[in-house]
């Protein structure tokens, strides 16, 4: 079930559900669904999770959209969701005391919800707005070009919004039926983060997704056999070089996990004292954003450096990069300094956990993919247990993996 903060439970009809307690004037609650951008095997199909993200809103069986926008709205609170390459999130941000509300709204949309076509033709224009806005974004552009070469002949390398043409091929149909296969009992997670008790949250929820079908037809994923070492220059007429260098790792149960996360942001975490960071912009002011991270799927993982510079300074940044990630490979760290970094990683983490919002989401993801529960002292502890040696391994595994690298000239 979970700590005395944190209980998880299955609803009668199948539906996992999390709830995490959080005293305040705020609670999250909403539904992840194991389907993403991954799921569209056919280009016809891209971008359809994300469609369906954006129009779920549009009415259903029995409400209009303007009820829809309005129902949370008129209590102050949000209605949001966002879609990845494995899941699609909608929930609810609201002043407490609004559960009910927020659940029983996104439980209709989850099972009733039937995309009108006069609102999603208007709603694809919007969508074909938001393609042209990161096309016009090139470090945006620069990581979905990247995928593309990383994962090529898998679902993966597809950009999440699809593109103008799969989107206008879309019916009412085609989301209707993707809705029914997708948003089932089994295939998805309730999550509520805040001060109602774990009881009447379970209730409620028992209640608000009665209606949700038990199983769907959702296919099983294949995983990717990632690209060999290649270097890809895409050519345009830009300001500056837009950069993403990157390696496989594992995915999201990787043994490893927490030692090549502690790597990544030595490298090139959000801390001025990064090492990419102090390398690249501090020492010798080559660029104005460089960026280490890692991206980790159910079955496989990315880590990727970023980073936007003058044209005549791209051959020095980039193999700037390499030696400071072979330095680290290299040279052991000593317990003082491995212990700085430890300090500093854990009171980042700390304050991305002190966001109610998306610690809600972390938990329903949680739950999803068969993950721990988060937690700061768990995470905190597994981070103290890193020794010098394995921060060495992790950063080895960084250096030696075959480099693949973009650029956006």
């Amino acid at each position: 079930m979970g700590g005395t903060d944190s209980l998880t439970t299955i609803l009668p009809n199948g539906l996992r559900a999390v709830w995490r307690h959080a005293p305040g004037a705020t609670e999250f609650c909403g539904l992840t669904v194991n389907a993403g951008s991954r799921d569209e095997t056919t280009p016809d199909r891209y971008g359809l999770a994300h469609f369906v993200e954006h129009t779920i809103f549009k009415g259903t069986a029995r409400r209009t959209d303007s009820y829809i926008i309005n129902r949370m709205e008129a209590v102050g609170g949000e209605l949001n969701a966002f879609t990845t390459k494995e899941e699609t999130t909608v929930y609810s941000a609201i002043p407490a005391g609004n559960h009910t509300r927020a659940c029983e709204l996104i439980a209709e949309l989850a099972a009733e919800s039937v995309f009108p076509p006069r609102k999603l033709d208007l709603e694809r224009e919007v969508i074909c707005d938001e393609i042209d806005s990161y096309l016009d974004s090139p470090a945006e552009a620069a990581y979905d070009l990247f995928d593309e070469m990383a994962y090529a002949g898998n679902p993966l390398a597809h950009n999440i919004l699809g593109t103008r043409s799969s989107v206008d091929g879309i019916s009412s149909e085609t989301c209707r039926d993707y809705l029914a296969g997708a948003f089932t009992a089994e295939n998805a997670v309730y999550f509520y983060c805040g001060p109602e008790s774990a009881d009447r949250v379970f209730a409620t929820a028992a209640k608000a997704f009665a209606k949700l079908p038990a199983k769907g037809t959702t296919a099983p994923r294949r995983r990717p056999e990632i690209a060999a070492a290649e270097t890809r220059t895409i050519e345009g007429n830009r300001h500056q070089c837009h950069t993403v260098m990157g390696a496989p790792i594992g995915g999201l149960h990787d043994p490893a996990r927490h030692a090549v996360a502690l790597a990544t942001n030595i490298l090139g975490g959000p801390g001025m004292n990064a090492l990419l960071n102090l390398e690249l912009r501090e020492r010798r002011g080559l660029v104005y954003t460089v960026e280490a991270s890692t991206s980790r799927l159910t079955d496989c993982g990315m880590f990727t450096i970023y980073f936007g510079c003058d044209h005549h300074d791209l051959g020095r940044c980039k193999r700037l990069v390499t030696s400071t990630l072979h330095r680290l490979a290299s040279k052991p760290m000593t317990e003082r300094r491995l212990n700085a970094c430890k300090r500093q990683f854990m009171g980042q983490l700390t304050l991305s956990l002190d966001n109610k919002e998306q610690l809600a989401i972390n938990c329903g993801r949680a739950l999803l993919h068969g993950l721990d529960q988060p937690s700061p002292e768990a995470t905190a502890e597994r981070i103290r247990e890193i020794t010098p040696s394995q921060l060495r391994d992790a950063a080895e595994l960084l250096a030696g993996a075959p480099l693949l690298t973009l650029t956006l000239t």
